[in-house]
């Protein structure tokens, strides 16, 4: 008998190949948005970008905790809309592994619902799942206000990416984000709340270090995706996964099971008809 009663999948470059490029095409509409939408310079987008998301999880988090008032739809429209889904193609074997799982399956994403609904329904995944977990989940008032009091409020130039540097990753003198995401253990919370997790009995799949030692240190079982070695939080990694099954084939010893009673039961039905 399994010890999961839940399986937890991120879901870019997790449920398919980072070989695709959509991290690198969406790291470059952000700095486009950045650039366009917030008027920040060019020559300074990138750096900046770096540090907001090495800070806050995710760019949109940063940029509203240092002062950016934007329209989260609008964001991720510009950001993920203009992705190339059309490179992503139907996997029939991963959705076979999935259908195939007696376990529940959650998705734990920071994307956007439209985002998350799009890559499933190209990857043809989008009835493989029992519940998902978005960003709409997470922030489910968060209004496009930051209600922003204080800290390092952003103008033009460079100073903003100087002084979030300059902090050197100690939360306490960075300026609260409104935005719930991973790698940060409120998300993870949120997310389980939501879904009805118990930690202690599920099994994470992420491709991000970050957010897999950050689940790991809430009690998750964590694998990481896209590698063959294990980082700091890992309890196991996966070149693909569509390893799922090699590397885990006691996840379906609860179906293999269930089927040898049923078919114990038939026999015993079936012997004093033919005796």
């Amino acid at each position: 008998m399994t010890k999961y009663e839940c399986l937890l999948f991120d879901v870019d470059d997790t449920l398919y190949s980072h070989s695709y490029g959509f991290s690198n095409k969406c790291s470059k509409n952000i700095e486009e948005y950045m650039i366009q939408k917030l008027g920040i310079e060019e020559s300074e987008v990138s750096e900046f970008n770096r540090v907001l998301y090495k800070n806050y999880g995710t760019s949109m988090a940063g940029l509203k905790a240092v002062g950016y008032d934007f329209d989260n739809d609008d964001y991720h429209s510009f950001v993920h809309g203009r992705l190339p889904y059309e490179n992503l193609k139907p996997d029939p074997v991963l959705r076979n592994l999935l259908l195939s799982l007696p376990i529940r399956k959650v998705i734990f994403s920071n994307a956007d619902e439209i985002h998350v609904a799009k890559v499933l329904r190209k990857l043809g995944l989008e009835d493989c799942f029992d519940g998902i977990v978005n960003f709409e989940s997470l922030n489910p008032t968060n209004k496009t206000s930051n209600n922003f009091d204080g800290g390092y409020l952003v103008r033009s130039g460079s100073s903003t990416a100087i002084n979030l540097d300059a902090t050197n990753g100690c939360s306490s003198l960075l300026p609260k984000s409104p935005i719930v995401c991973k790698p940060f253990e409120d998300a993870f919370e949120q997310a389980f709340k939501i879904a009805n997790i118990n930690p202690h009995k599920t099994l994470f799949f992420d491709d991000s270090t970050r957010n897999i030692e950050c689940g790991k240190s809430i009690g998750l079982h964590t694998v990481l995706v896209g590698t063959s070695r294990r980082t700091k939080g890992a309890d196991y990694a996966l070149e693909s996964i569509h390893n799922i099954r090699e590397a885990f084939p006691e996840l379906w010893a609860a179906d293999e099971i269930s089927k040898d009673i049923k078919c114990s039961e038939n026999v015993a039905i079936e012997t004093p008809v033919t005796a």
